[in-house]
C-alpha cells in the first residue's frame, strides 16, 4: 500500500527545490495546517491519465495576475525536493506531538502520483507564487485525505515545528476560496521564526476528480484578499486539465 498524500507534500518538494538553487525569496515554510472552507455541492468528476509531461504542459501555459509566464521547475529538481523533504521532517519536533500528523502526511507523495510545479516571484512587492499539481489514479485518495487533514487541523491551528536547526511557529486561519473544482479550501498562514521574522503565506487548492492544484503565495504582506488571484490560477488550471 502506498502512504497518503496531501498536496502539501507536492508544495513542500516545491519550496525545498527552489531554495536549493536559491530561486526562493525569502525562507521557505516549514508543512502547515490548513484549515479548509467547507466545499461546495458539485458532482465528482471522473478520473484522467496524466503524465508528468501533461502537468508540466498545463503549468507551461500559465500566466500570473500580471500577465508574466511562469517558470517550470525541472522534474528532477522537484524529485530532489521530495528526496530532502523527507530526510528533512524525519527529525522534526512538532509541538504538540499530536499535530505531527501534518509533518508526516507533508513527506508522503506516492509512487503512483503524478506531479509538476512552477513558479514566478514579484520583486517590487517581494512576492513568491508557487504553483504544484499532482494526479493520482484513485481520485478518492485525495478528496478522503484532504477530509480527513481538515478534521485534524481544527485541533492544530497553531502548533511549533523544529526542523533542520530552525523553530518555526506557525499559526494558521481560514481563508474563503472557492474554485470551481468538486472540493476546495483556503487559509492563510504566518509563519514566527526564533529570531522574529515573520513569514506569511496564502494557499488555495481546488481537487476536481484525480486532479489537485495548490497556488500558494508568500511574504511579509501577504493579505487574504490575494485569494481571488490564487483562486483564478486554480480554475485556469482545473479547466484546462
Amino acid at each position: 500500500m502506498h502512504p497518503r498524500t496531501t498536496p502539501a507534500a507536492l508544495l513542500l518538494a516545491a519550496f525545498l527545490a527552489l531554495a536549493g538553487c536559491g530561486t526562493g525569496t525569502g525562507t521557505a515554510p516549514a508543512p502547515a495546517t490548513t484549515t479548509a472552507t467547507p466545499p461546495a455541492t458539485a458532482t465528482p468528476t471522473p478520473a484522467k491519465t496524466y503524465s508528468n509531461a501533461d502537468l508540466t504542459g498545463l503549468l507551461s501555459t500559465l500566466k500570473d495576475s500580471q500577465g508574466r509566464p511562469l517558470t517550470v521547475i525541472p522534474a528532477a529538481q522537484i524529485d530532489e525536493g521530495i528526496i530532502k523533504a523527507r530526510e528533512l521532517l524525519k527529525s522534526a519536533v512538532v509541538t504538540p506531538e499530536a499535530c505531527k500528523v501534518f509533518v508526516d502526511s507533508s513527506s508522503q507523495v506516492p509512487e503512483d502520483s503524478t506531479y509538476a510545479g512552477a513558479t514566478t516571484a514579484s520583486a517590487a512587492d517581494k512576492t513568491a507564487i508557487i504553483v504544484t499539481v499532482i494526479a493520482l489514479k484513485d481520485a478518492k485518495t485525495l478528496t478522503g485525505t484532504l477530509k480527513a487533514s481538515r478534521a485534524a487541523a481544527e485541533q492544530c491551528k497553531s502548533f511549533t515545528i523544529e526542523v533542520g536547526g530552525q523553530k518555526v511557529t506557525s499559526e494558521t486561519t481560514p481563508v474563503v476560496a472557492v474554485t470551481s473544482g468538486d472540493d476546495s479550501y483556503g487559509a492563510l498562514t504566518k509563519q514566527t521564526l526564533a529570531t522574529g521574522a515573520t513569514q506569511t503565506a496564502l494557499t488555495v487548492t481546488g481537487i476536481k476528480g484525480n486532479l489537485a492544484a495548490t497556488v500558494v503565495k508568500g511574504g511579509a504582506t501577504v493579505t487574504p484578499e490575494a485569494s481571488a488571484e490564487l483562486t483564478q490560477m486554480v480554475n485556469t488550471i482545473l479547466g484546462l486539465g
